[in-house]
């Protein structure tokens, strides 16, 4: 095996560093918008959670477990076990009420299995309604410390008009029963912790605006893709620092 050299052993520790240095810190990239003063009151007397708090993954549409490797690593980087971080799968192209209670499921077992009596949800696109079901509709809330969006379709998106022949993306369109089912009245109940991440340069969220949530924190990002979220280090970094607080 070939012996790496002391400058290149140097240039390897620097980047280290580097990522380290980016994940402790707020990115210049995007703008939070806060939520609701009477909302972050109830927000902030909930009792802060470390990197013990087990984490459930959920993709979205056509997406799958492996979506998440890189987040799962930046987590790692910021505290967590492997043991702690959990990918829920589903059917893209089923109904997302039983994706939801699915979901439910998976984290009554997360919770069985870590002994955790709250987890928190990261979720990705269609992820998004998913969660939300779960959360609003099912009673899920009760069940989760913190609730991250990434560009989630929490209002629908006009882009599911080209897959309208599946029951998730009529309900995925704008204005369908199953969003103003979950947009209805308190978009984020109960003591759950809950923050958006959304950009004008998305391009599968339409509009880009869809993602945010009433009584959330929704961080505006400069500019990312889509599916660029999923490799993005800095959000990430961010939805990690969001999670552990």
């Amino acid at each position: 095996m070939r012996r790496r050299s002391p400058r290149r052993l140097l240039g390897v520790l620097a980047a280290v560093t580097v990522a380290f240095t980016l994940f402790g810190s707020t990115s210049a990239a995007g703008a939070a918008d806060r939520a609701p003063a009477a909302k972050s009151a109830t927000v902030a007397a909930v009792t802060p959670l470390s990197t013990s708090t087990p984490v459930v993954f959920v993709h979205g549409y056509t997406g799958n477990a492996s979506n998440w490797v890189t987040a799962m690593s930046v987590f790692q980087l910021n505290g967590w076990s492997s043991s702690k971080l959990f990918a829920y799968e589903y059917n893209s192209y089923g109904n997302n009420v039983t994706n939801a209670q699915g979901l439910a499921t998976f984290v009554n077992n997360v919770k069985a299995r870590t002994g955790a009596s709250k987890v928190a949800i990261v979720n990705h696109s269609m992820g998004g309604l998913v969660s939300q079901y779960y959360l609003k509709v099912l009673g899920g809330n009760t069940s989760v410390s913190h609730l991250a969006s990434i560009a989630g379709a929490n209002h629908g998106t006009t882009f599911a008009g080209a897959c309208l022949i599946y029951t998730t993306c009529q309900q995925m369109y704008p204005g369908s029963s199953f969003i103003s089912q979950i947009s209805a009245g308190d978009e984020t109940p109960g003591t759950t912790k809950y923050a958006t991440w959304y950009s004008a340069c998305d391009g599968i969220i339409l509009p880009y605006t869809s993602t945010r949530l009433s009584g959330a924190t929704n961080n505006n990002v400069l500019c990312q893709t889509h599916i660029g979220y999923l490799a993005d280090a800095v959000v990430l970094g961010q939805i990690a620092r969001f999670v552990a607080s």
